[in-house]
C-alpha cells in the first residue's frame, strides 16, 4: 500500500488524536481528526514502525534525489525480486519507478507516486525490508544495556541443565513434547526482575570493566542471552540416536555403546563440528537482510512484550481499539492452552487422534487406507483438535510465512496419489505391507530381524542374508525416497537460480575478512541491524576454526578407540560434504523456515563408501548432516542476537558453555532411559516411549549399512528406480524457473517454492497429511485474512500468541507426564480408545494382500545376492 498525502491541517500526535476519537465515540460523530487518526494509523500499522519512526521515514525520503532512489532501487530489486518474503506488488511498483521515462522526464506530474517509492526505499534502509521483522525488531541499540551478566549466566546455565533433562526425556516419545526457549523466557523474566531486586551491588573490576552481581535492572539482552543459552542446551546430541540403536537388543545388540565414554566423545564431536561451520555462514545467513529467520521471530516478539513499555492501541475487527499490553496478551492465551491440552491428550484422546470417517468402519481397508490418522494417508477434512499435533516440527502456522505452510501441504498432498498408487498396483510388492510404515520388513511381511543378517561383530554377513530376505519398504517410505532424492537436487539448482548473487558476496565478504584492510566490511549490507552490530567486535575466524579442530579430534577418538571397525576418514567425508550444501540450505531455511536435511544423501555416500557397515554409514550421516543442522541452528541463534544486538564474542561464550553443560546433561539422561524404562523403543512400551524417530534411524540403518545402497539401489536392485529423483528435482527446479521467466506477470508464482513443495512430499511415514492440513486454515487465518485487514493487531500479537500456545502445550506437557503418566494413571474409556480400532490399531495396520501360510513374497530365495 502506497503513502496517500494528506490534504487536511497537519494530523497532531497519535495519542492526542486517540483521546479525540474516545471522546467523539459517544456521540458516534465523524470528523476530520477521526479520518487522520484513522489514515495515521493505517499508515504505521502498515509500515510496522512507531509515529516517531515514520517520521524519520519521511524525512530520510526527502533527502533522495531521483538518482538516489533509482540507485537503492537496482539493488532492492536484485536481492528482492525472487524473495517470497518480499511484498510482490512493491516490486511491481519499483519496477514501474525504473522503467516508465514519463517519471524521470517529468517528475511534477508524478509527485504523490515519486514520494510514495522513496518512502518505501527509506524504510527499507532505515528499517527492515519486512514488516513481520519491524513489526517485533526495534532498530535501535543501547551499547551500554548490559548482557553478560553473572545473574544471565547462573539463570541460563540453570535452564540448559533442565532443557537438556527434559528434552532428552521426551525425544522418544510421539508425538515429542520439546521445551523451547519460549518456555526460557516465561521463567527466566521473573527471575531476572527478582535477582535485579535481591541481589548486592558488589563486583570488581577486570580490564576497565566493572562486574557486578547487580549492574541495574533486568535488561532484555540478558533475557535474550539466557534465551539462547537454553536453546543451545536443550538441543538433544543426534549421536543419542547411535546409540540407541548399537544398544538396545532389538536392534544391532552391541553393549559396548553403553560406555559412557564412548557417548561423551562422539557426542562432543558432533555437537561442536557445527560451530566451525556456523562462523563461515554468518556472511551468508546472518548479515543479509532476506534472511529473516521466521522461527526468530517468535522468540523476539515474547521478548518484546516483557520488555516494551509503549502503550498499545490498534484498530481490530468491528472497528473496536485493543489496548491490551503483549505481555496480559501471552499470559491470557498461556492460560487457555494450558487448561485446553488436557482435553485432547488425557480425558479425551479422540480430539488429539479425531479419526472419526475411521469409525464408520474401522475394518475397511480401503477407507482407513486414506482417511486413517494412525496408519493411513489422513485424508481427514478435520483430523485433530490437539495444537500439538498442528505446530509439530516446528510446522507453526502462525510463525512460518503462508506461502510455506501452503507449498508444504501442496506437497504433500500431491504425492498422496503417489503413495496410493505404489500400494495398490503392488508396486515393489507394497500391498503386503502397511500403507505408510517407516520401518523396515522382510519378505513375510514381519519387522526386519537384522540379527539374520549380520555377523557377530555387527558386519553385513552375505550367507546370512541370502539365507533370509531382502529388505522390503512400505509405499510411504518409497516415496520418501524418491522425493529426498529430488530435494538434493532441487536446492543446489533452486541456489544457483535465484540466490546465486547473494551467494557470491557472502563469499567476498568471507574472504575480505582475512584482509586486515577489508575485515569485517558489512557495506554492502544496508539494512539498520548491521549498522548497529559494527559498535562490537565481531569473533575472529580462528576462534571458529580452534572449535572446530578440538570436535575433529574428539569425534575421531570415539570412532578409534572403540571397536567401531571404522575409518576415522568419514569424518572428513561428513565435513566435506556439508561444506558443499550448507549455504545452500541455510539460505532456503532463513528465507522459509524449512529444513532440508541431509539425513538420506548422507546414508546414500556412507552405505556405498563402507557398504556393510551401519556403524560407519551412520557416523557418515552424524558428520554430515548433523553437522550442517547445528550449524545453521547456531547460526539462527547468532541471527536473534544480530536481531536483539547483542555482542558476537558474548553470545559466542554462551553458546560453548551451554553445548559443553547439555551434552553431559543428555548423556546422563540416556542411559538412564535405556535401563530404567521397560520395553523403551517397542510398540509396547510405556507414556508413548515408542521411539519414532529411532525407529526410523534404524530403517536407514539396516537399509543404507548394513544391506547397502548397492543391493538396494544399484543396477539388479530392487528399488533402483527411485533414483529418478536426482533428475526430477532438477527438472522440478529449472521447470519452475523457466516458467517464472516466460511468464513474470503471474505473480502469485513468486509463491511458489519447489525446495518447500518437495519437503512436504517427504513429511510422511510415520506422519501423514492429517499432521500437515490442519496448519494451513490457521496460517491463511493469521498471514492471508488478518495481516492485511488489521495489521497493527497482527504486528502486536500474532507472534505472542505462537509463542503463548507452543508455551502452554510445554508446561502442560510436563505436568501431564509426571503427575498422570509416569504413575501409570490411565483414563480407559471409550473416547481414549476409540481411534486405535481394527486398521488403525498401533499393533497390527491392515495390508491391502495376506499371504497364506509359509508362503512369501519378493525374490525367491537363491535369486538375490
Amino acid at each position: 500500500m502506497g503513502v496517500q498525502e494528506i490534504t487536511d491541517s497537519p494530523p497532531s500526535s497519535l495519542t492526542d488524536l486517540t483521546e479525540k476519537k474516545a471522546a467523539k465515540a459517544e456521540v458516534h460523530e465523524t470528523t476530520a481528526d477521526e479520518a487522520v487518526f484513522e489514515h495515521l494509523e493505517n499508515e504505521l500499522a502498515q509500515y510496522g514502525v512507531t509515529e516517531e519512526q515514520y517520521e524519520e521515514v519521511k524525512r530520510l525520503a526527502d533527502s533522495y534525489s531521483l538518482e538516489d532512489a533509482r540507485k537503492r532501487i537496482i539493488n532492492v530489486i536484485k536481492i528482492h525480486e525472487h524473495d517470497p518474503n518480499f511484498q510482490h506488488t512493491l516490486i511491481d511498483k519499483f519496477k514501474t519507478f525504473l522503467n516508465d521515462p514519463a517519471i524521470t522526464d517529468h517528475p511534477e506530474d508524478h509527485e504523490v507516486f515519486i514520494k510514495e517509492v522513496k518512502i518505501e526505499v527509506a524504510l527499507i534502509t532505515y528499517n527492515s525490508p519486512y514488516p513481520q521483522v519491524r513489526a517485533v525488531v526495534a532498530n535501535e541499540d543501547d551499547p551500554d544495556m548490559p548482557s553478560s551478566t553473572v545473574r544471565a549466566w547462573a539463570i541460563g546455565l540453570t535452564f540448559a541443565v533442565l532443557l537438556a533433562f527434559v528434552n532428552q526425556l521426551f525425544s522418544i516419545r510421539q508425538p515429542a513434547i520439546m521445551i523451547g526457549a519460549n518456555i526460557v523466557q516465561i521463567l527466566a523474566y521473573p527471575l531476572g526482575r527478582f535477582a535485579a531486586r535481591i541481589l548486592p551491588d558488589w563486583g570488581v573490576t577486570v580490564s576497565g570493566s566493572r562486574i557486578s552481581l547487580n549492574p541495574g535492572p533486568f535488561s532484555k539482552k540478558e533475557h535474550m542471552l539466557i534465551t539462547i543459552m537454553a536453546s543451545v542446551g536443550g538441543a538433544v546430541p543426534f549421536t543419542t540416536l547411535i546409540i540407541w540403536t548399537q544398544y538396545l537388543p532389538q536392534f544391532f545388540n552391541q553393549k559396548y555403546a553403553g560406555n559412557f565414554a564412548y557417548q561423551i566423545l562422539i557426542g562432543l564431536g558432533t555437537n561442536f563440528i557445527g560451530y566451525g561451520l556456523a562462523g563461515v555462514c554468518r556472511r551468508f545467513l546472518v548479515y543479509p537482510s532476506y534472511c529473516v529467520w521466521p522461527t526468530s521471530l517468535v522468540t523476539i516478539a515474547l521478548n518484546t512484550a516483557f520488555h516494551s513499555t509503549k502503550p498499545v492501541r490498534h484498530r481490530g475487527p468491528f472497528g473496536k481499539l485493543v489496548t491490551l499490553s503483549r505481555l496480559r496478551f501471552f499470559f491470557l492465551a498461556f492460560a487457555c492452552m494450558f487448561v485446553y491440552f488436557w482435553l485432547p491428550n488425557v480425558l479425551f484422546v479422540a480430539m488429539s487422534i479425531f479419526n472419526w470417517m475411521s469409525w464408520i468402519a474401522p475394518n475397511n481397508v480401503h477407507l482407513n487406507s486414506v482417511v486413517g490418522f494412525n496408519n493411513g494417508l489422513g485424508l481427514n477434512p478435520l483430523p485433530t483438535f490437539d495444537w500439538n499435533n498442528i505446530v509439530h516440527m516446528g510446522a507453526d502456522p502462525l510463525m512460518l510465512p503462508f506461502f510455506t505452510t501452503f507449498n508444504k501441504f501442496a506437497g504433500s498432498f500431491f504425492s498422496l496419489f503417489i503413495i496410493l498408487g505404489l500400494w495398490y498396483s503392488n508396486a515393489f510388492n507394497t500391498s503386503y505391507l502397511p500403507l505408510n510404515s517407516n520401518r523396515v520388513f522382510d519378505h513375510f511381511g514381519k519387522l526386519y530381524n537384522v540379527s539374520h543378517a549380520i555377523d557377530g561383530q555387527g558386519m553385513f554377513s552375505p550367507t546370512k542374508y541370502e539365507a533370509y530376505s531382502p529388505a522390503f519398504l512400505s509405499a510411504g517410505n518409497i516415496n520418501i525416497y524418491i522425493f529426498s532424492f529430488a530435494i538434493y537436487t532441487a536446492t543446489l539448482a533452486y541456489a544457483v537460480l535465484y540466490q546465486w548473487n547473494e551467494i557470491k558476496l557472502g563469499f567476498l565478504e568471507f574472504f575480505n575478512s582475512f584482509r586486515p584492510s577489508r575485515a569485517r566490511d558489512m557495506s554492502r549490507y544496508e539494512d539498520i541491524h548491521n549498522r548497529l552490530m559494527r559498535s562490537y567486535k565481531e569473533v575472529p575466524e580462528w576462534w571458529f576454526a580452534t572449535v572446530l579442530l578440538l570436535a575433529i579430534v574428539c569425534g575421531i577418538a570415539g570412532v578409534a578407540f572403540w571397536p567401531t571397525h571404522t575409518s576415522p576418514g568419514v569424518v572428513f567425508y561428513g565435513i566435506a560434504m556439508c561444506v558443499i550444501f550448507i549455504v545452500p540450505i541455510g539460505v532456503i531455511r532463513a528465507m522459509t523456515g524449512i529444513e532440508v536435511g541431509l539425513g538420506i544423501l548422507a546414508e546414500f555416500i556412507g552405505g556405498s563408501l563402507v557398504p556393510g557397515n551401519q556403524l560407519a554409514m551412520n557416523y557418515m550421516k552424524a558428520y554430515g548432516m548433523v553437522t550442517a543442522s547445528h550449524a545453521l541452528s547456531f547460526t539462527n541463534d547468532l541471527k536473534l542476537a544480530h536481531y536483539v544486538k547483542i555482542p558476537p564474542r558474548q553470545t559466542f561464550a554462551v553458546q560453548m558453555t551451554a553445548t559443553l553443560v547439555s551434552t553431559f546433561v543428555c548423556t546422563a539422561v540416556l542411559n538412564f532411559q535405556m535401563n530404567n524404562i521397560p520395553g523403551v523403543c517397542t510398540m509396547d512400551a510405556p507414556n508413548r516411549f515408542t521411539c519414532p524417530w529411532v525407529n526410523s534411524f534404524f530403517t536407514a540403518s539396516v537399509l543404507w549399512g548394513t544391506i547397502g545402497p548397492r543391493k538396494i539401489f544399484g543396477l539388479a536392485g530392487q528399488y533402483s528406480m527411485l533414483l529418478l529423483g536426482f533428475p526430477l528435482g532438477l527438472l522440478i527446479a529449472v521447470g519452475f524457473w523457466a516458467v517464472k521467466r516466460r511468464f513474470p506477470q503471474w505473480s502469485w508464482l513468486r509463491q511458489v517454492h519447489p525446495v518447500v513443495l518437495l519437503s512436504g512430499a517427504i513429511h510422511w511415514a510415520p506422519y501423514n497429511l492429517s499432521y500437515i492440513w490442519p496448519a494451513v486454515p490457521f496460517a491463511y487465518l493469521s498471514w492471508q485474512y488478518f495481516k492485511p485487514r488489521w495489521p497493527g493487531l497482527w504486528s502486536e500479537y500474532n507472534f505472542v500468541l505462537s509463542s503463548a500456545l507452543s508455551s502452554g502445550i510445554a508446561v502442560a506437557g510436563l505436568v501431564i507426564f509426571f503427575a498422570i503418566q509416569w504413575p501409570g494413571v490411565q483414563l480407559l474409556w471409550w473416547g481414549n480408545t476409540v481411534s486405535y480400532q481394527g486398521c488403525e490399531s498401533k499393533l497390527d495396520p491392515c495390508r491391502l494382500k495376506y499371504l497364506d501360510k509359509g508362503d512369501y513374497f519378493g525374490p525367491r530365495i537363491g535369486d538375490f545376492h
